[in-house]
């Protein structure tokens, strides 16, 4: 975390000769750009990529349009709600990990934090 955040003041500084409005805004943003390098490391690829986002949202997408029309917001509500619990059930039961119980153990030191059991 120290040298991601050391990375980030030499870009800033690189930037600032020539663009001095750019290394300020990235000095205020230091702490949200950098917040990845606050977990283990083996999680930053996952954690940098939108990929669950985006296919999470490709199958709201792909239900919303068999119905077409919504008749109010809360049946659209109601649908993303009943596609969200599917999807949330199915992670569940499936025995593969996006981030693994070994890797997240190391985020709560603490083993009286809970995790949600493996189904396998």
């Amino acid at each position: 975390a120290v040298s991601v955040r050391a990375q980030l003041d030499t870009v800033a500084d690189a930037f600032g000769k020539q663009f001095p409005k750019v290394k300020e805004m990235l000095l205020d943003a230091k702490e949200e750009l950098t917040a990845f390098a606050d977990f283990p490391h083996q999680h930053w690829k996952k954690i940098q990529s939108t990929n669950p986002l985006e296919r999470l949202n490709r199958e709201v997408k792909r239900r919303a349009d068999v119905v077409q029309v919504f008749p109010n917001d809360a049946a659209v509500e109601r649908l993303a709600t009943a596609v969200l619990i599917e999807l949330h059930d199915e992670w569940i039961a499936f025995p593969r990990r996006y981030l693994s119980n070994e890797s997240m153990d190391s985020l709560y030191p603490d083993k009286n934090t809970l995790l949600p059991a493996t189904h396998e």
